[in-house]
């Protein structure tokens, strides 16, 4: 539709015909919509605007194609990297090219994840701690963890989901972003160093390791609902 615009398309009828997805619902608008609003200079700047972006895309097609060649020796890697939840396959890149591929630079997963500067920040005084900013590290590499905290936090079933959603329960959506990308570097850690693939653990993990915990918990809130609770196992 924009191209049609920048081309001197003025027919309301045929603008609209460009329309996808859930605008083909708002035909009636889209017709109404060109009306004494694109003017020939804004023609011509949404015609430089669209070239602009033609030239970006293109950029990051060739710088792609490089980084694809530059990676080619370690598929395996990234494919491994690539069974984590949340990380993509643009993930999976920044990870490798931040932290290669020979994790004997790194004494254990902590180092990695404190050098990465994923790890809270320090704030005591008077022997009370004090929530804190996370230390400075690798940016790129803490963006792209953050945000593959975030898809992992949109995943079902998976153990990074459901410890995502128990975080942002209590400390906010930001803090559980943090905490899912640092529990990602760790994983990537160990996939790297052993050669293996991500096992999961599933959702229920943090509900099996403290199984009486939660029964107590859904038990006493119940009886404060003014109900009287029995509670056997099923049978095996």
């Amino acid at each position: 539709m924009l191209h049609a615009l920048a081309a001197g398309e003025q027919d309301p009828k045929v603008l609209a015909e460009y329309a996808e997805g859930r605008l083909r619902a708002k035909h009636d608008d889209l017709l109404l919509a060109p009306h004494g609003r694109v003017s020939l200079h804004q023609r011509e700047m949404i015609g430089r605007q669209l070239r602009h972006v033609e030239f970006l895309d293109q950029q990051i097609a060739e710088l792609d194609a490089k980084v694809a060649e530059c990676l080619d020796p370690h598929k395996q890697e990234i494919e491994r990297l690539r069974t984590i939840p949340g990380v993509s396959q643009r993930v999976a890149e920044v990870i490798l090219a931040a932290v290669g591929t020979d994790m004997a630079r790194f004494p254990s997963a902590d180092h990695l994840v404190s050098w990465a500067g994923m790890c809270p920040g320090s704030n005591e005084s008077g022997g009370k701690r004090r929530p804190a900013r996370t230390r400075h590290g690798h940016e790129p590499l803490k963006v792209a963890l953050v945000q593959a905290g975030q898809a992992a936090g949109r995943s079902k079933e998976t153990y990074l989901g459901a410890t995502y959603r128990l975080l942002a329960a209590r400390r906010g959506g930001k803090r559980a972003a943090i905490a899912v990308g640092r529990h990602i570097l760790q994983t990537a850690y160990f996939l790297l160093r052993d050669g293996t693939t991500y096992r999961e653990l599933g959702a229920n993990y943090h509900d099996e390791r403290r199984k009486e915990e939660v029964k107590r918990s859904a038990i006493a809130r119940l009886k404060r609902l003014g109900f009287s609770v029995s509670v056997e196992p099923l049978p095996a």
